[in-house]
């Protein structure tokens, strides 16, 4: 039986009770001191020889209270932590001061094939120099690769003050969902490919049906389309979604380094290389998705190794000799026209044909005329909730010059140009005036029009006046817009005209 006594804290209460208890010769298996509480754990405890106890310590000076606990906090605390680690599915060990386990979760033992208590933390993890660093860095060393019954996984060491150590340790693809979920920040699925046009609708219907085709995927599509958004649609609509999905950029990275990034590296494989190796995204994105931007970038040297790797789905890190195999889909984007560039020879015909098994074309925003407005207001939303100012909107002015646009630069440079507008416009409605895209300029006067210097300074600053007056019909504003005296604007606008001049 288990008893709580409560009392009025004072020198010498507790030995009074525990006197009590051992009076009555009964065997205490545990006593938890929590002032003005203890707690007794006494199995031979029975309910006749409670109800006389009872009164025996009420009769104590101070004692407020005895009652029948079901367990005592320790023991409760004890098997939350119990619940805790059994409920964590990565291994985790506790370590005391001198490095040694004190504490593994199941997960630990199942991975170790027994309970590791009182072995060496060096011992286990098969790395006689990883008690050393431990102690030099004070039992904080975050994610050094380590081996377990040839596993490789990344250790991840957090002190516990005069304690030791806690250890975490991750699959490398664990790491690759912390990693995917630290840079996700779209919508998911195919709700993120914002639009209504025929073209965009098109792109959505055939993304559906090659996102559930566990096979290589190619997506071409001009810079700023979105191929990186059509790719991580893609992954969500696949049986891979709860996997990591990564990404690198070809063109970014010196080979060299886009090589480490994507297979990663052995331990002192190149001077200033991380102590323990470091894996890379593919082996990260284990039975996930790898999506690889401006693949026709990619140096002839890694396309090799790539093209390896889908052929058998194994790889070697830099300067490692182990061959390592996961399971990954790989999705891949391109401007370029890869097919013109194999007939050129900078880019592999056999690594071609092997990316190209699932294609898709991403189309041009002037080839989605009825999306430029939808897209430009929902960025306007975004723009102005990103800097913390009111909701604006565009003036229907500015309507013929955004759909007029070829923008080059696709959703990007909409998305640009609108972001720009947010944050530099004054007022809550976004002029013509604002937008900084071909045709809002003022057109400059030709060769013909111009009879002095004179004349043509004039000319182009009633333009820019007149223009701007529509978004900042007064002095006052036109003068803070332009960053200029008031006295300067009124006299300008008196001098041409405006507004009386049309």
């Amino acid at each position: 039986m288990r008893i709580h006594v409560s009392f009025h804290d004072r020198v010498g209460i507790t030995q009074e009770v525990l006197a009590l208890l051992g009076a009555r010769n009964l065997n205490l298996d545990a006593v938890e001191m929590v002032p003005p509480n203890v707690y007794i754990d006494a199995p031979t405890l029975s309910p006749e020889v409670l109800g006389e106890l009872r009164g025996a310590l009420l009769a104590i000076r101070g004692v407020q209270a005895v009652t029948v606990v079901d367990i005592l906090p320790g023991q409760r605390r004890h098997l939350q932590l119990d619940a805790l680690l059994a409920a964590m599915a990565d291994p985790v060990l506790a370590l005391d001061g001198a490095g040694k386990v004190v504490l593994a979760n199941p997960a630990m033992a199942s991975l170790y094939g027994a309970d590791p208590a009182g072995a060496s933390i060096a011992q286990v993890c098969e790395d006689p120099a990883l008690l050393g660093t431990l102690h030099e860095q004070g039992f904080r060393l975050p994610l050094r690769e380590v081996t377990i019954k040839g596993e490789s996984l990344l250790l991840d060491a957090t002190p516990i003050a005069h304690a030791g150590a806690l250890v975490t340790l991750y699959p490398p693809n664990r790491m690759g969902e912390r990693l995917a979920a630290l840079h996700h920040d779209h919508a998911e699925g195919f709700d993120a490919l914002l639009g209504e046009s025929a073209a965009i609708a098109q792109l959505k219907a055939r993304a559906q049906r090659v996102a559930v085709l566990d096979a290589p995927l190619l997506i071409h599509g001009e810079t700023g389309t979105g191929k990186e958004l059509v790719a991580r649609a893609c992954h969500a609509a696949s049986a891979r979604r709860n996997a990591p999905f990564l990404a690198l950029n070809c063109a970014a990275l010196p080979e060299n380094l886009a090589e480490s990034e994507l297979f990663g590296y052995a331990p002192g494989a190149f001077t200033g290389a991380q102590r323990g190796g470091k894996p890379g995204l593919v082996e990260m994105a284990h039975q996930g998705t790898v999506f690889l931007d401006e693949i026709g970038e990619m140096s002839p040297y890694l396309q090799a190794k790539l093209l390896r790797f889908l052929n058998d789905g194994s790889f070697r890190r830099v300067g490692g000799d182990r061959e390592i195999r996961v399971d990954v889909r790989i999705l891949s984007a391109t401007h370029r026209d890869l097919a013109r560039r194999v007939l050129e020879g900078s880019f592999r015909e056999d690594l071609y044909y092997r990316l190209n098994v699932l294609t898709l074309e991403v189309p041009p925003l002037r080839e989605r005329g009825q999306d430029i407005l939808l897209l430009a207001r929902w960025f306007m939303r975004q723009a102005c909730a990103q800097i913390g100012r009111p909701i604006c909107r565009l003036a229907p002015a500015t309507y013929p010059a955004l759909l007029e646009n070829r923008w080059p630069g696709n959703v990007r440079q909409l998305q640009n140009v609108i972001f720009r507008a947010a944050a530099i416009g004054e007022g809550n409605v976004v002029g013509l005036a604002d937008l900084d895209i071909a045709g809002t300029a003022i057109t400059p006067p030709t060769e013909r029009d111009v009879t002095s210097l004179e004349q043509a300074v004039g000319d182009f600053e009633k333009a820019l006046l007149q223009k701007l007056y529509d978004q900042h019909p007064s002095s006052r504003q036109l003068a803070q817009r332009l960053h200029t005296s008031h006295t300067a604007i009124a006299n300008r606008l008196r001098k041409y005209g405006i507004p009386g001049a049309s």
